[in-house]
């Protein structure tokens, strides 16, 4: 037997609006682990595709993994204020187009950004009431030290220059919506679950919750 629709059995959906879920921390705090648990475990989340002047990569699909212009391309899309967030990285640009992340909001999806604390001044700038921002601390200056040698990916000069910048990156800490400890990483993903289902909730986010009110106190 079919279940009933929502239409026949007298409910009426309420559509939600889509939120920008940020994720920020140090190097070796774990947000590009957590990114990718949430990836994994929440459908309605898809990871925010970058526009890009750098060179594609083998294997890198473009409209999947980035957006790959051109400098002039670049410029111009600057110029036409066509970003939500852009930055310069070592001799390359990066930036968020606001088009596509609009048509993925106002469908009610959610967009997952991994960026820093200037991208995220930014985003809260461009567009404070769609963003919902986390900042991932890790529980001692020396477990992250430990976490990054322990990755085996950079040198020792390397890993001392991440340490050095997690300084000034944690000194942003209180400009975040939520701030979570990364004791385990199973935890903290549950705990940016709980962030996503209370946002997904909030008033403003349920459009058609008006109409929704008005049939109710009108009997339907």
């Amino acid at each position: 037997m079919n279940a009933p629709s929502s239409e026949s059995s007298g409910f009426i959906e309420i559509r939600r609006r889509g939120l920008m879920l940020v994720l920020s921390s140090p190097s070796g705090a774990g947000k590009t682990t957590i990114s990718r648990r949430l990836l994994e475990l929440e459908p309605q989340l898809a990871l925010s595709v970058s526009a890009t002047t750098r060179a594609k990569r083998p294997g890198e699909v473009a409209g999947s993994d980035y957006h790959f212009v051109d400098l002039t391309e670049f410029n111009l899309m600057i110029n036409r204020g066509e970003f939500l967030e852009y930055a310069k990285v070592f001799d390359n640009y990066y930036g968020t187009p606001k088009a596509q992340v609009a048509r993925e909001i106002n469908a009610g999806r959610d967009i997952l950004f991994d960026i820093d604390w200037q991208g995220t001044q930014q985003l809260a700038h461009n567009a404070r009431e769609d963003l919902v921002s986390v900042f991932v601390l890790p529980p001692s200056t020396r477990e992250l030290e430990r976490r990054l040698h322990s990755r085996a990916q950079d040198s020792a000069d390397v890993v001392a220059r991440r340490m050095a910048k997690a300084a000034d990156e944690m000194s942003h800490w209180a400009e975040y919506d939520y701030i979570i400890v990364n004791h385990d990483i199973d935890a903290s993903v549950e705990s940016v679950r709980a962030i996503l289902r209370a946002e997904r909730l909030r008033r403003q986010r349920q459009i058609g919750l008006t109409d929704f009110v008005k049939g109710l106190r009108e009997g339907q």
